[in-house]
């Protein structure tokens, strides 16, 4: 499990994060909420140890991530993040890319990383998109490729920033049912999302952040009790039961 200790961080000597503590436990989904700029990216950079500006300390299974290496950390939890470049090579090969921490120099994919890489991309909903070039993906269909490559990664904890951008509804949902997969099968899966709908719905425990700081966790029922997100996002949310639970909207 990786736990957060006081953890601050920030960029180029400017702090943005004042003082998380908070942990991220198996079987669970996880997500970060808040406005933009609050900080929840550079919590998930700060948690993967990416980010040189930081107090506070960060434990993976009890130990400091300062005692671990790169390719120690990037065996314990995958990454996926909000923006990344279009190399030129088709979408199996970048999912292929989930497997370097496992892999020696120079890199040989064994046949258990092929198969890895296999069940990603149809966990992803990306089997069809293999061959393909990334370069002649759409946006919503490169991000199931990401998708897949943190997959193929197979670790113990998986962050995903805004995994849902450029997706459509069907495919967001997609994406969630993934999250509670992992969740269902021991992972500890931590969310960036900007859907508040969306995040009370599928998540187990919600963190709101403001500021850099951490106000308040909880289920959707506490956070929703707590009346933390009409004040921090300046809006009223508000919810109504159907034959599928609570359904949460805001005005």
């Amino acid at each position: 499990m990786i736990e957060l200790k006081d953890l601050g961080a920030g960029y180029g000597g400017h702090a943005v994060l004042h003082g998380i503590s908070m942990a991220f436990p198996p079987g669970q989904v996880t997500v970060l909420l808040g406005p933009n700029g609050c900080g929840k990216s550079t919590l998930v950079k700060a948690a993967l140890g990416l980010l040189p500006d930081r107090t506070g300390d960060v434990l993976f299974d009890g130990i400091s991530i300062d005692r671990l290496t790169v390719r120690q950390i990037a065996q314990k939890a995958a990454y996926m993040a909000q923006a990344r470049n279009i190399p030129s090579i088709t979408a199996r090969r970048m999912v292929l890319h989930g497997r370097f921490p496992y892999l020696g120099y120079p890199r040989r994919y064994r046949p258990e990383d092929r198969e890895m890489a296999r069940q990603a991309l149809a966990w992803a909903d990306a089997e069809d998109l293999a061959d393909r070039p990334m370069s002649e993906l759409s946006g919503g269909q490169r991000q199931k490729v990401y998708l897949a490559m943190a997959l193929a990664q197979d670790t113990e904890t998986i962050f995903m920033d805004e995994p849902t951008t450029y997706l459509d509804v069907k495919h967001q949902m997609e994406v969630m049912s993934v999250s509670r997969r992992l969740a269902e099968l021991g992972r500890a899966v931590v969310l960036v999302l900007h859907d508040l709908s969306l995040a009370l719905r599928e998540a187990d425990q919600l963190a709101v952040l403001e500021e850099g700081m951490l106000r308040r966790t909880g289920t959707a029922e506490e956070i929703f009790s707590s009346g933390v997100l009409d004040r921090v996002f300046g809006v009223t949310v508000k919810r109504i039961w159907t034959e599928h639970g609570w359904q949460y909207y805001y005005v």
